[in-house]
Formats: C-alpha cells, sequence, structure tokens
C-alpha cells in the first residue's frame, strides 16, 4: 500500500508502507521470531531487533549463519576473538567455508543468470549449465597451477564470464579482483600491477551506446607490463572469434576450456576470514588503495543484507545496474546464495532508449530493481514515465545508492515509477563491500531518509569530541566489529594505511567519511562525504544538502560544489551543467540561489556559480568534488586514471571568475 501523511516528528512525509501480508511474509519477521527466541524476549520490532543485534552481536551473527543457511564447517567457538579491537577482532575464528560453494547452492534446471548486452546480446543460463561452466574453468586455472591465495583479475563487464572466472577462482581458494573494459592503460596498471595477478581475463571488446569498443589493444600495453601473469585469456564478445594476433600469453577462453569436460566441482574450505576480493578505493587522490575482503564476513553480510534488508528469496530475480568496477557487482553475484536468478545488464541505460532497463524489468518478471541516485534523477530529467508505459508488477522493491537519494527523486520513483514499492536508499562502500544504512521491508519510507542502520552494525553519528547525538549532524561511525571489515590492504603489512583510513579520528571506532544525521525516527540523511565538507565562516555544510535543492531547478540538469580558500575563509563555488541551450543567466542564478536560501540557510547560498559543460566523475558514476577542488586551487590531479571523463576537469582549469 501507499500512503502519503506529515508527522510531527520532523515534518517528516511518510511515502510508502508495506501491507500486514507484506509484513507477515517478509523473511525478516521471521527472523525476528528465531531472534526473539535467543534473546530470551519480544523483539517486536526493527529498533528492538536492530539494538538486540549490536548489544548482543555475536549472537546475531550465529543466528544469521543458520538463518542464511551458510555451508561450511563451523561457525565453531568462539563467536568473536579480540572483541574489544577494532581493528583486530576475528568472527568465527574456527570456521571453514568456501565462498563460491555456497553461491552454487543449487545445480539444476532453472534460470541462474540473464544477461542482456544492449540490444546485441540476450543469453540465459541454468544452474546446471553456470556449475558445469565454473567446473571447465576451475579443472583449467588449477592446469594453470593457480592455487590458494593466487590472484586472478578481470577487465569484463558485467556478464556471464565475470561471475564464472569469481567463481572458478573462489572455488580454488584464489582472490578476484576486477574492473571494467573502459578503464585506460594506466588505470588497471595502477590496480592490477599492485596485487601480481596470476591469470588475467578480458574481453576482446564490449558495447556501449550503440557502438563497439576494442579492448585487444589496450591489452597490448598492460599484459607485457604484468610480469606476475602466466595467461590472459581473451572472452570473445564482440567478435565471434577475436584475433590474438601477437598478444603475448594469450588464449581465447573456448580454447582455454577446450580440454576440460565438466565434472564435480571440488571447492576447497579454508578459514573465515581467507582473502576473496580485492576492492579498489576511487583513487582520485593518488594510487588506489588495495582493499582486501574475506570470504566469510563478504558472505554472511551479504546474505543478511539480500534475505533480511532486501526480502530477496529462492526464485526472486534481482537486478543490480553496475560494472565490475564498483562493490554493486560483488554485491549483486552474492544473490546466487539466496538461490536467486541474477539479471545482468551491461551498457548504456539510455540506449537505444532510455526504457531499456524497465523493458528488461518486465521481460524477465525482475523483483529486485537496484540502480543509482543519478539514474532515478536522469530518468526524471528525461521526463520518463515507466508507470505509464510499463507493468513492473512483479517488482516489489528499488534499491539505490552510489550518492544521497533526494527528496525529488523519492518523490519521483512513487509518482512515476511504481505506487506500491519498497524504495531503499543504500549507502556503505568499497571499504566494506556491503552496506552501513539500508532498507527496512517491514517499516515506512520517508521521503529523503534512508529507513535504518544496518543490523549487526553499531552506526552512531559522532562530534568533534567523539560525543554521539540523535538529530545531530557528525561523523557516521561504527563503534563495534562487524564480519565484513577488511582484512587489511595489500602491501601493508602492519596495517598502517588501514588504521590511517578509519580508526585514527576515533581510536577503536571506524569514521566511515559520511556526513550524517540520524532522525527520531531511526531513518539515517548523508549529507555528503565528510571530507568534501565546505566549512564557509566555520559552518560545516554537506554537499548534498545544496544538490538537493539545485537539482530542482527545472534548468540544471546536474551539478558539483567545492569550497575555494578564499581571503582567510572558504566560499561556496557552484559548477551547473545546464539543459541543451539553456545558458547561465543572472535570472537562472537568482532562482538557483533562491531556491537554496529559501530552503536551507544563507551560508549554503553560493558565493559563485558558473556554467560548465560536463562534471568529472569517477568510472562507477561518482562526482569527484575533491578533484574540482584540487584543479581549483591549481593543484595536481594526482590519478586522472580513475576517472570516466578526465577531459571535464580542464573546464573547471584557470576560469577568471574565480580569481575576483
Amino acid at each position: 500500500m501507499s500512503a502519503t501523511e506529515t508527522t510531527a516528528a520532523g515534518e517528516a512525509v511518510m511515502l510508502w508502507r508495506p501491507s500486514a501480508a507484506r509484513v507477515a511474509a517478509s523473511n525478516l519477521t521471521e527472523f525476528m521470531k528465531q531472534a526473539s527466541v535467543v534473546a530470551g524476549r519480544t523483539l517486536a520490532d526493527y529498533e528492538a531487533l536492530w539494538r538486540w543485534s549490536v548489544e548482543d552481536s555475536t549472537a546475531f551473527w550465529r543466528l544469521m549463519w543458520s538463518f542464511g543457511g551458510v555451508i561450511g564447517d563451523g561457525p565453531g567457538e568462539p563467536a568473536l576473538e579480540n572483541p574489544a579491537a577494532m581493528p583486530g577482532a576475528r568472527f568465527f575464528p574456527q570456521a571453514r567455508l568456501n565462498f563460491a560453494e555456497n553461491l552454487l547452492r543449487r545445480n539444476d534446471s532453472s534460470i541462474a543468470l540473464v544477461f542482456w548486452g544492449e540490444d546485441k546480446v540476450k543469453r540465459r543460463l541454468t544452474w546446471a549449465e553456470l556449475n558445469q561452466s565454473v567446473s571447465q574453468l576451475q579443472q583449467a586455472l588449477k592446469a594453470e597451477g593457480v592455487k590458494v591465495g593466487d590472484r586472478v583479475a578481470g577487465i569484463v563487464p558485467n556478464m556471464p564470464e565475470a561471475i564464472i572466472a569469481m567463481l572458478a577462482a573462489a572455488s580454488l581458494g584464489a582472490v578476484w579482483s576486477s574492473c571494467s573494459p573502459d578503464f585506460g592503460v594506466q588505470g588497471v596498471l595502477d590496480r592490477f600491477g599492485q596485487i601480481e595477478p596470476k591469470v588475467l581475463f578480458a574481453v576482446d571488446a564490449y558495447h556501449y551506446n550503440g557502438k563497439s569498443h576494442d579492448v585487444l589493444g589496450k591489452l597490448a600495453d598492460i599484459v607485457p607490463r604484468l610480469p606476475s601473469l602466466l595467461r590472459a585469456v581473451v572472452i570473445p564478445y564482440v567478435a565471434g572469434k577475436p584475433t590474438l594476433g601477437g598478444l603475448p600469453k594469450a588464449v581465447t577462453l573456448p580454447d582455454y576450456l577446450a580440454p576440460h569436460k565438466p565434472a564435480k566441482l571440488a571447492y576447497t574450505r579454508l578459514p573465515f576470514n581467507h582473502p576473496l576480493y580485492i576492492l579498489f578505493s576511487s583513487g582520485t587522490t593518488g594510487v588506489p588503495k588495495c582493499i582486501v575482503h574475506g570470504a566469510g564476513g563478504t558472505l554472511l553480510q551479504h546474505l543478511k543484507e539480500h534475505k533480511l534488508h532486501s526480502d530477496v528469496k529462492p526464485g526472486d530475480r534481482i537486478f543490480y545496474f553496475t560494472t565490475c568496477s564498483w562493490m554493486m557487482w560483488n554485491w549483486l553475484v552474492s544473490g546466487l546464495a539466496a538461490e536467486a536468478t541474477l539479471l545482468l545488464y551491461d551498457g548504456s541505460p539510455f540506449y537505444p532508449s532510455g526504457n531499456i532497463i524497465f523493458d528488461l524489468a518486465d521481460a524477465e518478471g525482475m523483483t529486485l530493481f537496484g540502480t543509482s541516485a543519478k539514474y532515478i534523477d536522469a530518468c526524471a530529467k528525461a521526463g520518463l514515465e515507466p508507470i505509464k508505459t510499463h507493468k513492473l508488477a512483479t517488482v516489489r522493491a528499488m534499491a539505490s545508492t552510489g550518492s544521497p537519494l533526494v527528496d525529488e527523486s523519492f518523490e519521483y520513483v512513487y509518482r512515476s515509477i511504481k505506487k506500491d514499492v519498497h524504495l531503499a536508499s543504500i549507502s556503505g562502500g568499497t571499504d566494506i563491500v556491503s552496506c552501513f544504512v539500508l532498507g527496512n521491508p517491514i517499516g515506512p519510507v520517508y521521503r529523503g531518509e534512508i529507513q535504518a542502520r544496518g543490523l549487526g552494525m553499531a552506526v552512531d553519528v559522532f562530534d568533534d569530541e567523539g560525543k554521539p547525538g540523535v538529530g545531530a549532524k557528525g561523523e557516521l561511525v561504527c563503534t563495534k566489529p562487524f564480519p565484513c571489515m577488511p582484512i587489511g590492504f595489500w602491501n601493508d603489512p602492519e596495517d598502517k594505511k588501514y588504521r590511517a583510513a578509519y580508526y585514527e579520528r576515533f581510536p577503536g571506532v571506524w569514521t566511515h567519511g559520511d556526513w550524517t544525521a540520524i532522525t527520531p525516527r531511526g531513518g539515517v540523511i548523508i549529507y555528503g562525504r565528510s571530507d568534501a565538507v565546505l566549512n564557509p565562516g566555520g559552518v560545516r555544510i554537506g554537499t548534498a544538502e545544496i544538490y538537493r535543492q539545485v537539482e530542482q531547478v527545472p534548468e540544471v540538469l546536474e551539478s558539483i560544489v567545492v569550497g575555494q580558500d578564499w581571503e582567510r575563509d572558504v566560499r561556496v563555488v557552484l559548477f551547473v551543467r545546464l539543459r541543451d541551450g539553456v545558458t547561465l543567466s543572472p535570472e537562472i542564478e537568482k532562482k538557483i540561489k533562491d531556491q537554496i536560501r529559501r530552503n536551507t540557510t544563507p551560508r549554503h547560498v553560493p558565493a559563485k556559480i558558473l556554467q560548465v559543460a560536463d562534471i568529472p566523475r569517477t568510472k562507477s558514476g561518482k562526482i569527484v568534488e575533491l578533484a574540482v577542488r584540487d584543479v581549483v586551487h591549481g593543484r595536481p590531479v594526482k590519478n586522472k586514471e580513475a576517472l570516466a571523463n578526465p577531459e571535464a576537469l580542464d573546464l573547471y582549469k584557470g576560469r577568471a571568475e574565480l580569481s575576483a
């Protein structure tokens, strides 16, 4: 059911509440019953469940192991070793498991993967076919000499072969790392050069916006500069049989698999914290940090987020618009452990029209529609109204992340996409390959708010003195250990970089870097990254507070705001990309300033508003405020290879308007 009402607490607008039948049938309701038995008292609502989950976290995670049906030897005792140490605490130190074994728990004729590559490619794999493909590749990697702890990497789109390669590597206890094929040569080397992979998978080319883009040419530069490589395996995607020419150490995937016949998969069970993934920080302020994630923590956290927070059930069809450079790909793939079918899409979400993802939802019975806040905003700006053009009958939930979801985007979803849908704004990151705050399928959705703190995650907000407070803006922190804390950073033997990244601000507490507030309802509002917080006159302003207002102005497509050092203070500078054919005029500038002043404070109003033709972004679509701030101040940007459109930075360089 949908509803709109204004509450007295903070004048919050409720946009949706689940029906009683939906609540009763949810995984979360069943889990709450089991948790009440374990706790020895009735946990009557989400808030009570959350409090128990952080007060008795070992009992919570032990129950999650059982509820999630984790396959392995364990969990064993103790459930948590060194519980007071952050970092240093270790969950389930006696347990042993294999990540791939948990994802490949089915082996039948029902569909496991559905793949659309723009309008060019459509493929389907059953669970049995997925198992067979992983078996063949497992044998090939083993024959290559890949063993426990070796690294296997991919320059791959979000396609079945990426999942097959990851599962084959994980089945042997190897560590998987990937990036999307639109990365430049240096961007790949900055990442994979640090971790020294033994085998590299890559496509011959990929589709985007109706065109094919070559990858083999880049491989010719990359492979010789990765001396650790034994083999480069080229996946035919655009060409039927790619010509490898003089590419060293290269073989096509069909030829690589040809000697091996499908057989029963063998899994190497390893300690709970054995490395599974290496993910990379954005790298916009230097060479990317290599963040190592453990198999058990990733599995347990993703099972929790899929089954409890997203209400994923066996046979559901889950989708996330993502590339293999973004942690949401890792999150999506774990849906196999919940026995869901994965819907994969590679290419532009607006080719051949803005309806392609909604077409996919209708055609394939999508139940969870995951995307970015930017995509939802772009659909709104394009005037799309799927509620009128598509049925979306099976879509029960939408998830949004990548940046804060603004009030107007909440309203757009319920007005123009679907009225009866659980809209879950979620936030976490590459650092934990999951979420700190996310959806609650049995609770109401309020405009502009993330519904809840994650179960088992002791999330709080600290002021500058390290004191918590509901309603006050501050640093998002996690005060107790959780299973998906990174194992550490690659090549950081004493954990110096790891500790500096998360634990220096408040010793013994994870500081995430988001400027946040917890509402009286237990919801969460994120105002932007705390390292990009503006500070005019000593008042801290989250950038998302400004974006929420600017993006309501019809002439504005998108914007980016930075603080410029000016006359011993900081002034707010706003750059706007306007609709085609629109030029920034005094009238539009006044409209923007009035919108901001009316809905925030005078300190939020930019001192300067400048028009630009493009906004620089990372490969995963996040705008890069810190890089723009460096350019504005004449400082070098250390790693432009991390950007999808580094040429856009030139639009901000030497602007005469910023010298007065």
